[in-house]
């Protein structure tokens, strides 16, 4: 659910969504830290155990950090992901305008147009 379906914000103006995240970005980064800077590298279950985040989580962690770092071509770089998030707001944008035009135009050409029947 947005701000804006609650009502809190009125057409035509900006919204701002914010996203709760379950954990920190320093834990985040403190996590991934301490899994790369530690000699032998450790298991992710302990370095997870340790911190008191979910094993899962910080594999996604550790993959998104090697994607950023260029270690791994499987999945994007989160600048790539927030270029591709910025990318589908325009669209969803541009979509919106070109409905209201689309209507619009449509609306002039009846009203413009003496051949037509009005209804």
């Amino acid at each position: 659910m947005e701000i804006s379906d609650l009502g809190l914000v009125g057409p035509g103006e900006e919204t701002i969504v914010m996203v709760m995240r379950k954990y920190p970005a320093e834990l985040r980064e403190r996590a991934v830290r301490l899994y790369r800077e530690t000699n032998p590298t450790p298991t992710i279950a302990s370095v997870a155990r340790k911190l008191g985040v979910g094993p899962e989580a910080l594999r996604q962690w550790i993959r998104q950090d090697e994607a950023d770092r260029g270690e791994r071509s499987d999945r994007p770089t989160t600048e790539e992901r927030e270029v591709v998030r910025q990318l589908r707001r325009e669209n969803e944008e541009l979509k919106r305008i070109n409905e209201i035009l689309r209507l619009a135009s449509s609306f002039f050409a009846s009203e413009l147009d003496p051949t037509r029947r009005r209804s």
